[in-house]
């Protein structure tokens, strides 16, 4: 099968690689109908030491369950299914509580023995736990905004969740990406009113005006933790949805948070300091939450939504291209001239 593969910073590279097997009867075979490049491909993208073999890449995917494993219930061959970016059983007490990311059944793609989603097939761990049917089918022009439920609609969704975002809440969400415009999305679909993109890339923020966005802050640093106090009488805002993560996103999270208030990370970290001190977070009696999106706890809640075009999260996609073209996607994100690229096997 074809495949993508990372071998270093900006080395991106589409290959032959063997057929994905059935290893374990929880297993699932998978054929890719859509996938897409994710904003955190990008860190990999920028900083990977060059590595021998590579890494598969890819973690969101819609495909056609092709083999099952003899433990593997509630799907047959032929169904089209959803997967989130973290597979899990979906029944030991962390999945339970909401909290797939830390099953300890589970895991993540392009990891060990188990292969990316940016490829024409893939092995599915867990798979009864993990795969979510589809009531459409693979010609559905749905697929776009169905695929956004394997990261980064739930994602955008989970920073607000973490937040406790409702109708009472103002809201900042840093970063105009695609998880800062499904952050926004969010906020809006949990009732917020007043919510401010922090973002400076015009086509972007009008997508986000659209989603719910109120106010735009172009500005960065002290001059938009200024211009965010302006707008909201000095106070800053309930909710910061921090979706980027770099630290100068964080710092401004600090710069733009209401006293009581709280800061949502979503965006993965490439820090391991940041201030949480008397001056930043504890005098204010802050609260600092967030992390990687169990999206398998979400995926039956948003998906009604998609299903009617209550809500349209595929539009974060800007650039479709076929597989072997998947390096001309990541340059294009990379460049800033694609906001979310989707593939098509």
């Amino acid at each position: 099968m074809r495949a993508t593969v990372m071998y270093g910073a900006g080395d991106v590279r589409v290959q032959t690689l063997p057929d994905p097997k059935l290893l374990q009867p929880t297993d699932a075979i998978v054929r890719v109908v859509r996938a897409c490049i994710c904003g955190s491909d990008l860190h990999p993208y920028h900083s990977m030491p060059a590595a021998e073999p590579g890494k598969p890449m890819g973690h969101e995917f819609i495909g056609v369950v092709e083999e099952l494993g003899s433990e593997v219930s509630g799907l047959r061959n032929g169904d089209l299914v959803v997967a989130p970016f973290a597979w899990a059983d979906n029944t030991c007490e962390f999945c339970r509580e909401g909290l797939h990311t830390s099953c300890p059944n589970g895991g993540f793609y392009g990891a060990g023995d188990v292969g990316g989603g940016q490829a024409e097939a893939v092995r599915v761990p867990q798979a009864a736990g993990s795969l979510v049917k589809l009531p459409v089918g693979e010609d559905s022009p749905l697929l776009p905004s169905l695929l956004t439920l394997s990261d980064v609609f739930g994602t955008g969704y989970h920073a607000a969740v973490k937040a406790g975002v409702t109708e009472r809440t103002t809201v900042t969400v840093v970063g105009d990406g695609a998880v800062g415009l499904m952050a926004v999305l969010s906020a809006r679909r949990l009732g917020a009113e007043r919510i401010i993109l922090m973002g400076r890339h015009r086509v972007r923020t009008d997508l986000g005006r659209e989603f719910g966005a109120t106010d735009v802050v172009a500005e960065r640093g002290e001059e938009g933790i200024a211009r965010v106090r302006e707008l909201t009488g000095g106070h800053g805002t309930h909710a910061v949805l921090e979706a980027v993560g770099h630290r100068p996103a964080y710092d401004m999270a600090v710069g733009v948070v209401r006293p009581g208030g709280v800061i949502s990370r979503v965006g993965v970290p490439q820090y391991e300091e940041a201030p949480v001190g008397f001056g930043s977070l504890f005098g204010g009696n802050i609260t600092l939450t967030g992390g990687p999106a169990p999206v398998r706890a979400y995926i039956e809640r948003l998906m009604p939504d998609v299903l009617d075009g209550t809500v349209e999260p595929g539009k974060v996609f800007d650039r479709t291209v076929t597989l072997d073209e998947v390096p001309d996607g990541y340059r294009a994100m990379d460049e800033r001239t694609a906001l979310k690229v989707l593939v098509r096997p």
